[in-house]
């Protein structure tokens, strides 16, 4: 099969088209013949040398891939609702970028109706981790308030728009007045544009200085003041990047008073069962949101996958809203 490789750490450059011998399915493990990769922020620090493969895992990049079934076996498959030639989208711990990849089948899901690969591959890595993180560790509620960090990112967009759907009201910070609109056009109650304003007093002003119950944050660093300034009592922030820088000064003293509670997570090391209940949760909740329109994958640029390193150019700028996808001929 071909395969994106990392021929060395270094710049996007570094990323060639390649062979490997083909994959197998093992047990509990489905084979599919891929028709596109989604890109994440995560294969770019691996591409960097700064995200170690899990062990186990390929040390080919991706982490979500949407294709046919194509192997596994049949009666495991069966048990899991599926049959060689489904359609699924799926998050991996490595080896999307390929023409074929294996997945665990408890973290694989049925490409929603009316979706096309593309579409379907941009899901997995985002919706796992928005709902992980939001819905289970950030316990987001009806009626309360979201502020989630980087609106217009693969993340961004999907946060947005789910906590929106289950009925939170939704602050985003952006880079500039476009993204800004760009996350009020996606349901965001408010728009933060952080290079121009303080998000932290925005955030306060906005809420009547009650603060918010929940950030979603990928920047970490100086950030974690300010948000531990602007949550509300019994508010939450979880952190799941650190491209901010990893340590934080904070006032204790406030997470003391107002019952804060500070937390993060990284999902792809976490065990098969752990992944596979996130899958089974999305399914329930959200895959139906997806088929009814109500949620939508924002995708802004696709590139074949042998143009990788362009892809991977376009996610260090910065420039983008939503996802960028790697397709398969």
């Amino acid at each position: 099969m071909k395969a994106v490789e990392i021929t060395t750490p270094g710049a996007p450059g570094v990323l060639k088209l390649g062979e490997r011998p083909d994959p197998k399915a093992g047990p509990g493990e489905l084979l599919i013949r891929v028709a596109a990769s989604g890109v994440n922020r995560p294969d770019v620090l691996q591409r960097t040398g700064n995200y170690p493969v899990p062990p186990g895992a390929p040390d080919i990049p991706g982490l979500e891939v949407a294709g046919e079934i194509v192997g596994g076996d049949d009666k495991e498959l069966a048990a899991a609702g599926f049959k060689k030639g489904d359609r699924v989208c799926a998050l991996v711990a490595g080896g999307g970028y390929a023409q074929l990849c294996v997945a665990p089948i408890g973290q694989c899901l049925p490409v929603p109706r009316g979706f096309s690969d593309v579409e379907a591959a941009s899901l997995p890595e985002t919706f796992f981790t928005v709902w992980s993180n939001v819905f289970d560790r950030g316990r987001l509620q009806k009626g309360e308030t979201f502020l989630v960090q980087g609106g217009t990112s693969g993340i961004g967009v999907t946060a947005i728009q789910l906590a929106k759907a289950f009925g939170a009201k939704v602050l985003a910070t952006a880079g500039s007045d476009d993204k800004c609109a760009a996350c009020l056009k996606l349901g965001a109650d408010h728009a933060i544009n952080y290079k121009t304003q303080d998000f932290a007093e925005e955030a306060k002003t906005i809420t009547g200085g009650n603060g918010v119950d929940v950030i979603l944050d990928m920047v970490a660093g100086g950030y974690v003041a300010r948000e531990v300034q602007c949550l509300a009592e019994d508010g939450r922030l979880v952190i799941i990047a650190v491209q901010g820088g990893t340590k934080s000064e904070f006032n204790s003293g406030l997470v003391l008073r107002r019952r804060l509670h500070v937390t993060g997570s990284t999902l792809r090391p976490r065990p098969v069962a752990f992944k596979a209940a996130i899958a089974a949760a999305l399914k329930t909740h959200v895959w139906p949101l997806l088929e009814s329109k109500a949620v939508q994958p924002v995708i802004f640029k696709t590139f074949p996958a042998g143009e990788a390193a362009q892809a991977h150019e376009l996610m260090e700028s910065n420039q983008h809203i939503g996802k960028i996808v790697l397709t398969w001929s």
